[in-house]
């Protein structure tokens, strides 16, 4: 894919977060996420593809926008599947939290998986450890193989989690191997990432989480050289149903970045809103607005951090 479009898609994400900085601490999520979902769904507009959106906010009768399926672009370039996370931790906006962030991810057309949203079990890790975990092993045997890898002790190693009930029983394990634990409220794109990010804090994902949002972690993963491994949850025959529905026939298969990114060629793009642990979030300016943003591509590894400072004659509107 043309490398210039990696900046095409940053201005997404940079739109998207821009918009949805504007309810920042006011309480409402539904409102932050369609602010960014309405203006990431009109600068796709600008954007000379022929793109499609193979994980977004849902299927067509549930979103009105940024649907599975939808097209994207000024459909007269590349075929491009496109996944999107308007605004990735919703919760964090309302209530003016810390780590939300607009996300992107792209890659040639039929490469990205068309994951249903339901649950994924995933485990994620920086370059250095790639090749070593293991979905089907234990919490203590992939924590002792994880801090070989990286020339820690078990002890020293700092293990991202989501805060739910449902990972009391991973929390214990980890807890009774002798790793430390940071519990996050939401997003687990960036705490994906993040083992991939030096100096980050974190050495390793684990637990259960959406996903649409492991297949866009994957994408970041493969421009970042870092390992993620995922399996389908199932609650109900209803998921199973979905899932079959969407082209995939191994219900219980262990998925790697190749699973879910069949291509060298996908690229990365995301936006703070609020600060996080790769870039400040929106800082709004006498003239505009500041943004901080992260672009990478996977053929060439490349990794930008990128400042923009907008001048609004205008408040831009969706």
């Amino acid at each position: 894919m043309d490398k210039n479009l990696a900046l095409e898609f940053v201005r997404i994400t940079e739109a998207a977060a821009i918009a949805s900085a504007r309810w920042v601490g006011k309480g409402d999520k539904h409102k932050a996420d369609d602010a960014a979902t309405r203006m990431m769904r009109k600068t796709f507009n600008d954007i000379n593809i022929e793109g499609k959106i193979v994980i977004g906010e849902g299927e067509r009768d549930e979103a009105p926008m940024l649907f599975i399926g939808e097209k994207v672009g000024k459909g007269n370039g590349i075929k491009i599947d496109i996944a999107v996370d308007p605004l990735e931790c919703t919760n964090s906006v309302a209530y003016g939290r810390s780590n939300a962030m607009a996300v992107l991810a792209a890659a040639p057309a039929g490469t990205l998986l068309h994951a249903p949203d339901i649950y994924m079990n995933k485990i994620a890790v920086g370059p250095k450890a790639k090749g070593v975990i293991d979905l089907d092993a234990s919490v203590a045997t992939n924590l002792k193989k994880i801090a070989k890898a990286l020339e820690k002790e078990v002890k020293d190693l700092t293990v991202m989690v989501l805060e739910r009930d449902r990972h009391d029983d991973l929390i214990k394990e980890i807890r009774e191997a002798d790793a430390r634990i940071i519990l996050i409220p939401d997003g687990d794109i960036s705490a994906a990432i993040a083992p991939s990010i030096p100096y980050s804090g974190v050495d390793v994902l684990m637990g259960i989480g959406a996903a649409p949002e492991g297949v866009i972690a994957a994408a970041a993963l493969s421009c970042l050289g870092g390992d993620f491994q995922g399996r389908l949850v199932y609650r109900n025959e209803q998921d199973k149903e979905r899932t079959k529905s969407m082209g995939i026939k191994d219900l219980e298969k262990k998925m790697s970045i190749p699973d879910l990114v069949r291509t060298n060629l996908a690229m990365f793009a995301a936006t703070g809103v609020t600060d996080g642990p790769f870039f400040k979030g929106v800082q709004f300016t006498s003239e505009g607005a500041i943004t901080h943003s992260l672009v990478m591509r996977a053929n060439t590894k490349t990794i930008r951090y990128i400042t923009t400072h907008h001048i609004f004659e205008s408040e831009p509107k969706y």
